[in-house]
């Protein structure tokens, strides 16, 4: 088995081989950002990106600073994602992707610039502040043909793949029931009273739009229900709550679903657990059989049978997969976190760039959420906003 992943891993991720480096530019992702340095490490595991310019803060000087601490060329570190997206347009050696890890308000805004620029984009959840704003740009993508990425990175995750796999294959029967949960405790002080910045941000609703803790964390556990289980709601009925005093935005909801299949479904998406780290956990029970995966330990997953001893499957079990094999990095025994996930994001992204410059579509299998997914978790959004103001009344889920 430890061969058989050594050779399949080697094999798959030196996309580098069929064609150059990609060079790609960062926009935010700055000194203090913990997600921009997580972008930058998943982006360079596999040697198929070189980051060679960036606008890393709002402070043109703090951005010019933090560039010469990344080694990237003067002229290259930028004071604003205007300038960039000009200027590296305009060079022989410009970037051919940007990664915007901005607060979600400036999310939009910057993708236009680069794809009017013909610049693929790979941007951070969520697509933006509002559903009307992000529709915004769907012609734009259409017709200027890039590649437009969303970073729902917990779908990178292996045993997360497999566990759709299974579902789809039947192996569970007839999905009759879903529960997901997204907990965290990092909020459950008013954190943005000190100035912290990434609280600030994300509980402004001008920078972080109207769905509080739905929008930092709840559109992961949305677009990961959709992923694995392969159904989308067609109902929504939510209970958001603002439980630290003085917060004006969700930072607690309690949401159930409805599926076309007759499948029912439940999502408790949190900030203010004490306790809870990332509790990021899902359930799916069928006519069948269940399958359980947490990231917290992500490399392995539950398959339970009524009557039947539980069954924990981990890589060995991807042996027959080798579609997924690929995305495990390290042999049996030895785990795949969450910056491996990350970076299985970001390999895909590579195949459909370097498949995009040879004029030929991505392979079969390709796991890449795009501005599609994005749409979706606006939608779920603005859905659960929707019912949690008309007294959590059940609301359509139109995709």
């Amino acid at each position: 088995m430890k061969q058989f992943l050594n050779s399949e891993v080697s094999q798959f991720t030196k996309v580098e081989k069929m064609n150059n480096f990609i060079n790609y530019g960062m926009v935010g992702g700055g000194e203090d950002a913990f997600i921009g340095k997580i972008h930058r490490i998943a982006a360079n595991i596999d040697n198929n990106f070189i980051l060679v310019g960036g606008a890393f803060s709002s402070d043109p000087e703090n951005s010019k600073l933090f560039g010469k601490k990344l080694n990237l060329a003067t002229d290259r570190c930028y004071s604003n994602f205007q300038e960039m997206a000009k200027k590296e347009s305009e060079r022989e050696d410009g970037i051919e992707a940007v990664v915007i890890v901005t607060p979600n308000n400036l999310h939009i805004p910057i993708a236009k610039e680069f794809l009017n620029r013909g610049i693929h984009v790979i941007c951070d959840k969520p697509l933006g502040t509002s559903l009307n704003e992000t529709k915004s740009i769907e012609n734009l993508i259409k017709k200027t043909n890039r590649i437009f990425a969303m970073t729902y990175n917990y779908c990178g995750y292996p045993l997360v793949k497999f566990a759709r796999e299974l579902i789809l294959s039947g192996e569970i029967g007839e999905i009759r029931s879903i529960q997901i949960e997204y907990a965290q405790d990092w909020l459950y002080k008013k954190l943005e009273d000190t100035g912290q910045k990434q609280a600030l941000w994300r509980t402004d609703p001008l920078k972080g739009g109207l769905g509080g803790c739905l929008g930092d964390i709840g559109t992961h556990a949305f677009h990961l229900l959709c992923f694995v289980s392969g159904i989308k709601p067609t109902h929504i009925l939510a209970d958001l709550s603002q439980f630290v005093f003085g917060r004006t935005l969700p930072d607690n909801a309690n949401i159930l679903f409805r599926f076309l299949t007759g499948a029912t479904g439940i999502l408790w998406v949190s900030q203010i657990a004490p306790g809870k780290k990332n509790g990021l956990n899902l359930r799916i029970f069928g006519s069948k059989a269940g399958i359980e995966w947490s990231q917290e330990n992500p490399n392995f997953i539950k398959f339970s049978v009524a009557g039947k001893n539980t069954i924990i499957k981990g890589k060995e079990d991807l042996i027959n997969y080798p579609y997924l094999v690929k995305f495990t990095r390290t042999p049996s025994g030895h785990p795949d976190g969450f910056i491996e996930a990350f970076a299985n994001i970001y390999l895909d992204i590579a195949q459909a760039i370097i498949c995009k410059r040879d004029g030929k579509d991505p392979p079969n299998k390709t796991y890449l959420p795009n501005f599609n997914d994005g749409i979706e978790g606006m939608r779920f959004i603005e859905a659960a906003i929707e019912s949690d103001y008309n007294n959590s009344k059940w609301v359509p889920f139109n995709s």
